[in-house]
């Protein structure tokens, strides 16, 4: 499976962090992987988890604007895009159907092809702006996923907390990410 991934600037910077790992450990199940950072993402990773890290990952990455990378076109065939976290800004312009960027372009390409587009949104509250984008997204295909964990499974860490959210990400992407399963 060839996936990408795009990061904005919103807080959440740990989802970010825990989905990169996770799919360095996919890789008998991921062929490809396109990474693609907003202006403010790697700043806000800085500030959030206090390293710059977000080069450790085996992963290429593609400059914003730059729409020759192979998942600003349908014919790639990437089969997912997950934004982790999407922007209450990224998820207007992905609704009002402005691809202004990579990232916008990606999540058009993904509409458009019928494939999974995955927004994991981190904003809170939420406005009626908001709201009405995230039924624009769903209507259009994409899979609004908010950065709710879940603690059925008792964490201890905030790490573990994240790690519920970002195998429900893999998961919804159509990749088998194990983790935490009710009832089992």
């Amino acid at each position: 499976m060839k996936i990408a991934v795009a990061i904005t600037g919103a807080s959440g910077s740990i989802y970010v962090q825990q989905l990169l790992y996770k799919l360095a450990r996919l890789e008998d199940q991921i062929t490809e992987v396109g990474i693609v950072w907003s202006d403010n993402a790697k700043t806000v990773w800085e500030e959030e988890l206090g390293n710059k890290d977000y080069d450790q990952f085996p992963f290429k990455v593609w400059a914003k604007n730059d729409f020759y990378a192979p998942f600003a076109s349908g014919s790639a065939d990437y089969q997912a895009l997950i934004i982790c976290p999407c922007s209450m800004g990224t998820l207007g312009r992905i609704a009002g159907g402005i691809s202004d960027n990579l990232i916008t372009r990606a999540a058009d390409v993904m509409l458009k092809e019928r494939r999974k587009l995955i927004c994991m949104i981190r904003e809170m509250p939420y406005s009626l702006v908001h709201i009405n984008n995230m039924k624009t997204v769903t209507e259009a295909g994409g899979i609004i996923c908010p950065a709710s964990p879940s603690f059925y499974h008792k964490p201890h860490t905030l790490e573990e907390a994240t790690q519920t959210v970002v195998d429900r990400l893999i998961n919804l992407a159509g990749l088998r990410a194990g983790g935490f399963r009710w009832g089992q």
